[in-house]
């Protein structure tokens, strides 16, 4: 049983969690979880005297929701008829890509 299956194991973690937390939970290695607080994608603070990151478990629950439905979205533009195009001039005459109209 992994700290995430076992109840009141998240509340004994409390409201913030640490990058090393942070990347057990999203299973990845803590560089990896750096590197998404780095550039803005999971968004964290830094707290203490030496700057150490923290992200909010609320931050994170949500940064993991809106990658399931990014790739909801994903797997739903893939399955549209337009996703197999590689580009489209919407009837532009000399756009790029476009076949010339005579």
């Amino acid at each position: 049983m992994t700290h995430s299956d076992s109840p009141g194991q998240d509340a004994a973690l409390g409201r913030f969690l640490t990058l090393a937390d942070t990347a057990d939970v999203l299973n990845i290695s803590a560089s990896q979880a750096y590197a998404l607080v780095r550039s803005g994608e999971l968004p964290a603070i830094k707290v203490g005297g030496h700057g150490h990151w923290r992200v909010e478990r609320s931050v994170l629950e949500s940064y993991i929701e809106a990658k399931y439905e990014e790739s909801r979205r994903m797997s739903l533009w893939q399955q549209c008829d337009y996703a197999s195009l590689s580009e489209y001039s919407f009837g532009l005459r000399g756009a790029p890509g476009s076949t010339p109209v005579e």
